[in-house]
């Protein structure tokens, strides 16, 4: 069994990139299993998504300490839920951070380094990408859940090939984007 959580914030295509890890999954005959808590997504708030991918699934969340590999889009929500990484398991984290709207009203500085610093520290797979380098060279801001995915798939913990993912993409996003994704998913 598999066990993927996926944390960012609203926007940011985490949805999509859990739909795209259940697809791979079930294409290659697996039972799936996704749960997402996407409440104050619309508010600039937490999504957190949990996929579970092979034989016997009790339940699509995930138990604590269970993740094979957390996939987050932000620095904060990786740290926030890092509970549920197994030991030795994989954190694959965006660098950038989103200021939350709490921080925004209340003028608090947040820039993420002293989540990646925590993270560093605290996991011993840890894997951090540059999604702002990435979107600037596919030229939009909407290919890092591919990035993310693509760095996952790279690193082997996402039970699921870069050419798994790419077939997931050309089987389930609009074929007008398939260029730009597949473009993330080589620069990742």
């Amino acid at each position: 069994m598999n066990n993927t959580l996926l944390c960012g914030v609203g926007g940011q295509g985490t949805v999509l990139a859990s739909k795209l890890i259940a697809f791979a999954a079930m294409e290659r005959g697996e039972n799936v299993r996704t749960s997402e808590t996407i409440g104050m997504s619309q508010r600039g708030g937490c999504v957190v998504s949990h996929v579970r991918a092979g034989e016997n699934i009790d339940s699509p969340m995930l138990p604590k300490g269970s993740a094979d590999v957390i996939i987050a889009f932000e620095p904060a929500e990786a740290v926030r839920n890092i509970s549920y990484l197994k030991k030795g398991g994989t954190v694959i984290v965006n660098k950038k951070a989103v200021k939350p709207v709490t921080a925004s009203l209340t003028g608090s500085a947040y820039d993420g380094s002293e989540a990646l610093a925590y993270l560093e520290e605290n996991v011993e797979k840890l894997v951090i990408i540059d999604g702002d380098d990435i979107c600037e060279k596919c030229g939009s801001p909407k290919v890092l859940n591919i990035a993310l995915l693509a760095a996952a798939a790279k690193s082997g913990a996402l039970g699921m090939t870069v050419d798994e993912l790419k077939n997931a993409i050309v089987k389930r996003i609009p074929e007008k984007f398939h260029e730009l994704n597949l473009k993330a998913v080589e620069l990742a």
